[in-house]
């Protein structure tokens, strides 16, 4: 079955896209305060604090760095995908970030934390997103038309 309209993998982006940008607005607060119905983290401490817990190995410090790095990668992940712009590379660096925070995930809290959310469905989606060779709805599509 071929999709010629180009609306599922737009779907798939506008989704994963919003799957990133959401817990980045939580943890700065955004979403509300911590302890608010529908909040995770609802400020920064409180995320790194959870940060600590998947990455022992690591003092706060470096917690401090990895939750910076992640949360910058989930910003530009969201942003790329929503609007549409080097879908292939973004989706490859998203699903390896999920990968990593899935298995993290199953090793230090317990083997099915990551299937209480849709962390390897992240993955799994993000790599096919990777695989589409044409992303009719996007930045990258309406440049490359352009240039042609």
């Amino acid at each position: 079955m071929k999709n010629s309209s180009g609306l599922a993998q737009l779907f798939l982006r506008l989704a994963l896209g919003l799957g990133f940008l959401l817990p980045v607005m939580d943890r700065l607060g955004w979403l509300g305060a911590n302890g608010s119905s529908g909040v995770s983290w609802g400020d920064w401490k409180h995320f790194i604090d959870y940060s600590n817990t998947l990455m022992p190995f690591l003092n706060r410090p470096f917690a401090n760095i990895m939750g910076l790095i992640a949360t910058v990668s989930e910003a530009v992940f969201g942003i790329f995908l929503i609007i549409g712009l080097k879908i292939k590379y973004i989706s490859l660096g998203a699903a390896a970030l999920t990968l990593g925070f899935g298995l993290c995930m199953a090793i230090f809290v317990r083997i099915g934390a990551p299937f209480a959310y849709p962390v390897f469905v992240f993955t799994g989606a993000a790599l096919v997103l990777s695989g589409i060779g044409h992303y009719k709805w996007s930045i990258e599509n309406f440049t490359t038309a352009k240039k042609a």
